[in-house]
């Protein structure tokens, strides 16, 4: 027994001494051979990410009761409590542009701030000016004057494959620069309601809090996409699902805000949906994903092109359509004017089409757009039969447009005297300036002027 315990002991000891030197020189080579390492990489690549915080204020809702005299006559005081609060935002960002200083991020991460700081790689704290930003789609690009900047280089997302290695790189927790390693999991994530454009990259490389508006990097250090939410638990943590906007479509949006602040989206002028196999079944067609068209805008891109209600698309530019959201992003990244040469089987025939994307029409505006007067009120064009007229949709409680008696589903008449059927109409009829402003609305069975000053 006295010999089992020493072979053991023995055995543990020398196995124990084995592996100290083995791992004390694990980072340098085994057998004369350099082991594989991410680290030349990510050096190369993490001067390129920033850490950005911000600091802004946003609006305090009052309660009602603030706005009952007899509350306010018993209490005394709070109709002086802060309508603003302060509020801070940790994030991260991505160099694109090393000699214009052009930063790309989240548009959430800087959302609502009065002050962006940019801290880079090495320590230093520059401040940054938003250039634009895209909430549709939740990216933004900033701009900091600095000198010796590095960008990072773009890969072609549409040549990620599930199963790519990725690595991603930012500031979690406010915790400062962080890389952490993974898989792409999945391609074309869509339909989760966290953006109005989605064509997610999802990804295990863990991304937390504060990774937002990150790096999502391949192993040749090139930039494949932004990272952007996380699917988690209370939505707190890291559980191994995170997404990506890819970098194709934020190069597409990006150079939109670089050229105007803005992105400008046209319209195809269609309503569509997913082609289920029950629908294929009943035009006759043996496929099982893609779009069909349920209804043609009248006088829209899409009808002078020659679309009708039943067709089924089948590509848009050499590129296949698989489902309604993927259609929705292709174009929504077209700019005005953009040429579309679309394939749809129509009657089991395939036919050549070619539409050239417009403008969209404005179908709601918010009231302070149009005037301070209005602030709180959300206004919407509607057209039933070929009749065209404004209504106001919304307005929130205590605004200035509550405070000036507008209530929703006002049907709007005129403004200063003027008929108004459309939203291009009430932006003519309102002069900026205007000491105040005249409304004739239709409430319910009876008609009324409101005056707003």
């Amino acid at each position: 027994m006295f010999f089992v315990r020493f072979i053991l002991l023995t055995t543990t000891l020398i196995l124990a001494a084995y592996a100290s030197n083995a791992v004390a020189g694990l980072p340098y080579s085994v057998d004369g051979q350099e082991l594989p390492s991410l680290a030349p990489m990510i050096e190369k690549t993490r001067p390129a990410v920033v850490n950005i915080a911000t600091r802004g204020s946003v609006d305090m809702q009052n309660h009602p009761l603030l706005n009952d005299p007899l509350f306010r006559r018993f209490f005394k005081g709070f109709e002086n409590l802060p309508q603003r609060k302060e509020v801070k935002s940790l994030g991260s960002g991505v160099i694109i542009d090393a000699d214009a200083g052009h930063i790309v991020t989240n548009f959430h991460v800087i959302d609502g701030a009065d002050e962006i700081s940019v801290t880079l790689h090495d320590g230093r704290q520059l401040e940054a000016t938003l250039v634009g930003s895209d909430p549709e789609a939740d990216v933004a690009i900033l701009k900091v004057e600095h000198d010796g900047l590095v960008s990072v280089p773009f890969a072609d997302s549409s040549s990620l494959r599930v199963g790519d290695f990725a690595v991603a790189i930012g500031n979690p927790f406010g915790l400062g620069q962080t890389v952490t390693s993974g898989i792409v999991s999945a391609l074309g994530r869509s339909g989760l309601g966290i953006e109005g454009y989605e064509d997610f990259i999802q990804t295990d490389a863990s991304i937390n809090p504060g990774n937002s508006g990150g790096a999502l990097v391949n192993l040749r250090g090139e930039l494949i996409g932004i990272n952007t939410a996380i699917l988690a638990s209370g939505g707190t943590g890291n559980v191994g699902i995170g997404f990506a906007i890819p970098i194709n479509m934020v190069r597409e949006i990006t150079s939109q805000l670089i050229e105007y602040g803005e992105v400008r989206r046209g319209m195809l002028g269609v309503i569509m949906q997913n082609l289920t196999p029950d629908l294929a079944r009943a035009f006759g067609l043996n496929v099982h994903q893609g779009v069909v068209i349920s209804q043609v805008v009248e006088n829209s891109a899409a009808s002078k092109a020659g679309l009708k209600a039943g067709d089924v698309i089948a590509d848009i530019n050499g590129e296949s359509v698989k489902s309604a959201s993927a259609m929705r992003n292709m174009v929504g990244l077209m700019r005005v004017g953009a040429k579309m040469d679309i394939t749809v089987i129509r009657d089991g025939k395939e036919k050549k089409l070619t539409a050239f994307i417009e403008d969209e029409v404005e179908q709601s505006i918010a009231g302070e757009k149009i005037s301070p007067k209005l602030a709180g009120a959300e206004i919407e064009s509607r057209d039933e039969g070929g009749n065209q007229y404004l209504v106001v949709s919304e307005v929130l409680r205590g605004s200035a447009a509550w405070n000036a008696r507008l209530r929703k589903g006002d049907l709007i008449i005129s403004v200063n005297r003027a008929p108004v059927k459309t939203l291009s109409d009430l932006k003519n009829a309102v002069n900026e300036g205007d000491q105040q402003i005249l409304f004739n609305v239709q409430r319910g069975q009876t008609a009324l002027f409101i005056l707003v000053e």
